[in-house]
């Protein structure tokens, strides 16, 4: 279970962004991580029973900083108000489908797949939807799958036509023209202290499975 004082943190870190309330806070942050941490490592021990392409992995090289990257952005927010994990083979450095954690008051979820996959990369899972188009639907659309994840696959961003080489009438367009192939799974800030709460989000990144495997597959 995620513990009350992570929520309230990032409650209070939403309203103080900034670098003294920070520092003076920077004891319960501290805390704050080691307890996420410790989720983290929780829900690696789940996956590895089910994947075990991602054994040797640890919450620290899954774990996202909070500080922000602001160089490019508008927003000078010098800290995320969420608290995020991405398990993948390789940790979150490396380029592949996976599984995704986000922790933030009223705004949590469990999410997977390919966020934003290389020209070359996209250029291959194309093809294997296209070839493997029977496959791919079984998993994707799947009265399971569909009961996990009830808005279906997300582009993250979609082209309006059909990329080079596909025609319109292909059977498996909309996905073909996505450009990134993630699902989740939303969770209430209730769902997430309950005690449950750790079981049943390794269960949700279990239903994404076969479609993070087709997507690693693809690439590899």
């Amino acid at each position: 279970m995620i513990p009350a004082t992570t929520f309230k943190f990032l409650k209070e870190l939403k309203k103080n962004n900034n670098k003294v309330w920070f520092d003076e806070n920077r004891k319960l942050y501290e805390s704050v991580k080691l307890d996420f941490y410790s989720v983290v490592d929780t829900l690696i021990a789940g996956i590895v029973k089910f994947d075990t392409s991602i054994n040797g992995l640890a919450a620290k090289g899954c774990a996202f900083r909070i500080n922000r990257d602001v160089r490019f952005s508008k927003d000078k927010s010098p800290y995320k108000t969420n608290m995020g994990a991405s398990i993948a083979k390789g940790g979150k450095k490396i380029n592949a489908a996976g599984y995704y954690f986000h922790c933030e008051p009223g705004q949590s979820f469990a999410a997977g797949g390919f966020y934003m996959p290389d020209a070359p990369q996209l250029a291959k899972i194309r093809q294997e939807i296209d070839y493997g188009f029977d496959e791919w639907k079984k998993i994707v659309e799947s009265k399971v799958f569909k009961k996990y994840f009830v808005t279906g696959i997300e582009g993250i961003e979609t082209l309006s036509r059909p990329p080079k080489g596909y025609d319109v009438s292909n059977p498996a367009i909309e996905y073909l023209k996505m450009k990134g192939f993630i699902v989740s799974r939303p969770f209430t800030d209730t769902e997430l202290q309950n005690k449950n709460s750790i079981k049943e989000i390794v269960k949700t990144f279990e239903m994404m499975k076969p479609m993070i495997d087709f997507l690693n597959k693809a690439v590899e």
